[in-house]
């Protein structure tokens, strides 16, 4: 599974690319995509044919929360069957969308599963020009009532490196609402965002800039993959970064980032679901000896290395 979810960056992977069709002249020709009018211009200059097939499919659903007078209507990609078993719902990592599953999600559907792929609250393409308070806090309660209006069954939640930390908060909190978790290469040991919650808001944003760089996030790349080109990884990074692109991008940031993050060592215990870890042996990133310890310490586990 690693090696297919391109963009999340949590393990070293090879990585085989799909071929494209070329015309007679040599030019790559896409087949006629219409991407939903609230994404990022920048969508149109996508290569990687599997993100701009998944981002055709990103919706946006009203969500109501405590939170804001007004419903906040939210990122996601639906499943287009409904199965009788439970629905697999799948996270992203810190800062990113649900691109970020664009190679695993269509063999989940062609497997039967009714998939969602999901945005975290203050990241993906949800309309934040109203900006609600981004801390983890209003990040749980706006998934817990996208699953509560939308989903509406015990779900198998998969979570990636931090998106592992949001499953287990969100799971300590509802256990109702979650009947497996899946977790990958997962960053739940980092005591939230440390020191930089207590940076000057002008230093927090001239962190988030550098953040949302294209240098920054090719070296993530470079990182995380190996056996790309050049050209693929720097594609790679523009589907990453595609969010970044709007103007609340920043202050959602600055908010999570001031208000101290996910610290959910202390929640792993209270997990008492069946869990299946998944993690790479050659991570360059999250050492996988903290696979071990998280299997360790999860009463309900299995853990397989890659």
């Amino acid at each position: 599974m690693v090696a297919l979810t391109a963009s999340f960056a949590p393990a070293t992977a090879t990585i085989t690319m799909p071929m494209t069709k070329k015309r007679s002249g040599g030019t790559v020709c896409f087949a006629e995509l219409s991407f939903p009018s609230f994404l990022p211009k920048q969508v149109e200059n996508i290569k990687d044919t599997f993100a701009r097939k998944l981002a055709t499919r990103i919706d946006r659903l009203p969500v109501p929360v405590s939170f804001s007078d007004n419903s906040i209507m939210s990122s996601c990609v639906r499943p287009l069957i409904q199965s009788k078993t439970s629905p697999v719902v799948l996270l992203h990592g810190f800062d990113s969308s649900c691109l970020e599953w664009r190679y695993t999600y269509p063999l989940l559907e062609e497997a039967g599963l009714e998939t969602w792929a999901v945005d975290i609250l203050g990241w993906g393409f949800s309309d934040l020009e109203r900006l609600p308070p981004c801390k983890v806090a209003s990040k749980r309660e706006h998934f817990y009532q996208l699953w509560k209006s939308h989903i509406k069954r015990p779900m198998i939640l998969v979570g990636p490196s931090l998106g592992a930390a949001v499953a287990i908060d969100f799971v300590a909190n509802h256990p109702e609402a979650v009947e497996k978790l899946v977790l990958i290469d997962a960053s739940v040991y980092a005591e939230g965002t440390g020191n930089l919650a207590t940076l000057p808001r002008i230093a927090a944003y001239a962190g988030v800039y550098l953040l949302k760089s294209i240098p920054l996030r090719l070296y993530v790349n470079v990182l995380a993959f190996t056996g790309i080109s050049f050209g693929t990884s720097l594609d790679w990074t523009n589907v990453g970064r595609l969010h970044c692109l709007y103007p609340w991008w920043e202050d959602a940031t600055v908010d999570f980032m001031i208000s101290g993050g996910y610290n959910v060592s202390a929640q792993i215990q209270q997990v008492k679901q069946k869990t299946l870890i998944i993690w790479g042996e050659d991570d360059q990133i999250i050492s996988n000896k903290l696979a071990v310890r998280l299997h360790c310490e999860l009463p309900n586990a299995i853990l397989r290395q890659i």
